[in-house]
């Protein structure tokens, strides 16, 4: 009998963790015609309007059910022509799922540096960018309205913020994480330039900031997390800095610079380190 009393609490701490776990994908109204969708742990929006639809970050990465899946929450929700598609930066893990939009007569457009880097990589599974931004560019469709900003360089050269500023919304990918560290050293990222970026950012008119990613809050952004991200940038810029001074960079910098402020941020123990590497790459090396 204990044995028996044993398995069938297993069971039900089994059942009980699998009901915790947030479903492999999701669908959620943010507001009149603006939604959101979850694939995993990356995100995209998307605009239903009387005359087409606007698609962001076509998710599929090494997963191409994720795209497809994607595709079929939108139809869920009208059967209105696919009419533009945007990539948030190059990335792959965030746009390589734009065949299914492409053949439904999405026009894909991204940064002008996107192109050019997809242009060269060419991997087989991307659509490269039929139209380009520059610094700004507005699209309106169904009365819908969607703003794209470049705000210099941070995780690439070519990361697009957009905005829909009736809703007040702001959608940034990878480089604004919210309440979590910076992923591993900062791959493709771009020091000093980030910070102007964020400055950018906070000029923009916004009040709720949807990531790409639902990072450890697991809610929507704020200026005072941008500001916050900046500050943490900045003590751990500094932090840095002076490890370099006293050529600690780069090991014995990843192993001793803490800053135990962010300490309950998302990812701080697994990618503190690497975030020190980055840095110590700026301060120690110039680059």
């Amino acid at each position: 009998m204990k044995r028996i009393a044993v398995l069938f609490a297993l069971c039900l701490a089994v059942a009980g963790a699998a009901a915790q776990q947030p479903p492999l994908y999701e669908t959620r109204k943010l507001a009149d015609n603006v939604y959101l969708f979850r694939y995993g742990g990356h995100q995209s929006i998307f605009l239903t309007t009387a005359e087409g639809v606007i698609a962001t970050d076509p998710i599929a990465f090494l997963r191409p059910v994720a795209a497809t899946t994607y595709l079929a929450e939108i139809r869920k929700l009208t059967d209105k022509p696919i009419k533009y598609l945007i990539y948030s930066h190059h990335h792959y893990d965030h746009i390589a799922g734009g065949k299914p939009f492409k053949e439904a007569g999405a026009t894909v457009v991204a940064h002008k540096n996107a192109k050019a880097r997809l242009e060269m990589l060419r991997y087989p599974d991307v659509v490269i960018p039929d139209e380009t931004v520059d610094d700004y560019r507005a699209i309106e469709l169904g009365g819908m309205r969607i703003e794209l900003y470049y705000v210099g360089r941070n995780h690439s050269d070519n990361s697009l913020a957009m905005l829909l500023p009736k809703e007040k919304l702001l959608f940034t990918v990878d480089f604004v994480p919210i309440e979590t560290v910076q992923f591993r050293d900062m791959p493709d990222g771009y020091i000093p330039d980030w910070f102007d970026s964020l400055d950018r950012v906070l000029s923009l008119d916004w009040e709720r900031m949807v990531p790409g990613h639902p990072y450890a809050a697991g809610r929507f952004g704020t200026k005072d997390d941008v500001r916050a991200l900046r500050q943490y940038m900045l003590d751990l810029s500094e932090a840095v800095r002076n490890a370099a001074l006293q050529g600690k960079c780069f090991d014995a910098a990843m192993a001793e610079v803490k800053l135990p402020k962010y300490e309950k941020w998302g990812s701080y123990a697994q990618y503190l380190p690497m975030n020190v590497q980055r840095f110590c790459e700026y301060w120690g090396r110039g680059y």
